[in-house]
């Protein structure tokens, strides 16, 4: 089914909500950066902890020069919705962010091969539909 969302574009980023659910059907919302030059969609530690995703998190994580995350493991999300759009069993990465960034999560090029995705800055839209 095609879905449209809006986003400020405006804005540096596009900035999306997101919506997960776990293994025990418990509901959480983020804001999340849209990123195509991710190739696989990224979550803070912090995040997936806090949602009872992530065991254990690394501490003293030394993020790379010109960089805002850094990845050390993956996960699987059992459920996600990304632009209306609803993935199950999503392998993503664990990273540490930036706490200055703001985001939970970067959205990467796994939803876009997944979906066909038309981006429309004039009109800031997000136009998805499955493959």
């Amino acid at each position: 089914m095609q879905s449209i969302t809006t986003f400020n574009s405006d804005l540096r980023y596009i900035f999306l909500p997101i919506f997960l659910k776990t293994k025990d059907n418990v509901s959480y919302e983020f804001e999340a950066i849209l990123d195509t030059g991710a190739p696989l969609t990224e979550f803070s530690d912090e995040a997936l902890q806090f949602m009872g995703l992530l065991n254990y998190k690394k501490e003293n994580v030394q993020l790379k020069p010109g960089f805002q995350t850094q990845k050390y493991d993956k996960v699987v999300i059992p459920e996600i919705q990304i632009c209306s759009q609803i993935v199950e069993n999503l392998p993503v990465y664990v990273s540490h962010f930036e706490k200055s960034w703001g985001i939970k999560a970067l959205i990467g090029l796994d939803f876009f091969r997944r979906f066909e995705v038309l981006i429309n800055y004039k009109l800031g839209q997000i136009i998805t539909q499955p493959l």
